[in-house]
């Protein structure tokens, strides 16, 4: 799992499945600032945070841009 976050955009991205042969081919709107991304079979690639500072509680002046890395 990767975990990003654009300063500017105020947006963070929790990649779940990063496999090549993965391509988001529809978004689901959970909420007004979560967006849930599924590929072709429906598997979960990703989940996109609208005002990230709010929900995970990030400082948005730390940086432009910050990459987490977990496994």
């Amino acid at each position: 799992m990767t975990i990003t976050y654009d300063n500017e955009a105020n947006a963070a991205y929790i990649y779940v499945n990063r496999s090549a042969n993965n391509s988001v081919v529809r978004t689901i709107p959970v909420s007004s600032d979560i967006l849930v991304d599924l590929g072709i079979g429906g598997e979960l690639l990703g989940i996109e945070i609208l005002n990230a500072s709010k929900h995970m509680g990030l400082n948005r002046p730390a940086s432009d841009q910050i990459q987490i890395l977990a496994s």
